[in-house]
């Protein structure tokens, strides 16, 4: 089976219907993203076809939680997951792709113009110095960030309005570590955590998305300094 059949089959598993230039998108970003990996450090993963199976396919599982209209945000997006693949499959809906290390926007920018994407834009910025301009100015916040639920949680609960979410992709055996940040959610203002399980088409690979509501605005004082969130994460004993 080609990167093409590869693709079309794993996202025909996830969405009711893709169209062919979909998924043309999503090859030239394979490619581009290939290329850019001999020079600077996007992703451990190679091979064209483990690219659709570890990365855009599971990207892909985010995408029949986003509403047409809606203004996302992608904290700490790195090579561009999940929001870019998001972009791809969801392009009435508005997203934010946001990074703190200038190089892998840059190579963003490039990759949204090479694909003619306008629904996207990357932006070069810490997540706890955006929250001053962009308080609870959007719809959902998502992040396939490896950092924990409590520090993800206090960078990302505060650009996410009232009514909105957050939605995390983690590991498959998360529990213990939502278990651990739900102090730190609801002094942000979210919602007890609900925990989606799913496994990725074609690799069979177990995952989860843990959904936050936001419930309440948060307080003014977070998200606090990065250097005091890492030190001193929300609801440590």
């Amino acid at each position: 089976m080609n990167e093409r059949e590869l693709l079309t089959n794993g996202l025909a598993q996830i969405l009711p219907q893709v169209c062919p230039q979909v998924v043309d998108k999503f090859l030239d970003f394979s490619a581009l993203l290939l290329e850019k990996n001999k020079v600077m450090n996007l992703t451990a993963v190679t091979e064209p076809s483990e690219v659709i199976s570890r990365h855009f396919l599971d990207c892909a599982m985010v995408a029949p939680h986003m509403i047409s209209g809606e203004k996302v945000v992608d904290v700490g997006t790195g090579a561009g997951f999940p929001g870019l693949p998001l972009a791809i499959l969801c392009p009435e809906t508005e997203f934010i792709l946001l990074d703190a290390l200038h190089k892998r926007v840059v190579f963003l920018q490039e990759a949204i113009a090479a694909l003619g994407l306008d629904n996207v834009t990357a932006v070069h910025a810490r997540a706890e110095e955006y929250a001053k301009t962009h308080r609870a100015t959007f719809d959902k916040a998502v992040s396939r960030a490896v950092a924990n639920l409590r520090v993800l949680s206090e960078l990302t609960l505060p650009l996410v309005r009232t009514g909105g979410a957050f939605l995390a992709m983690k590991a498959e055996g998360c529990a213990d570590e939502v278990a651990d940040a739900q102090t730190a959610i609801d002094i942000l203002g979210g919602s007890p955590a609900m925990i989606h399980r799913y496994m990725v088409p074609v690799s069979g690979i177990a995952r989860a998305l843990v959904e936050i509501r936001k419930l309440r605005e948060t307080p003014e004082k977070y998200p606090r300094r990065f250097a005091r969130i890492r030190a001193a994460p929300l609801g440590g004993k």
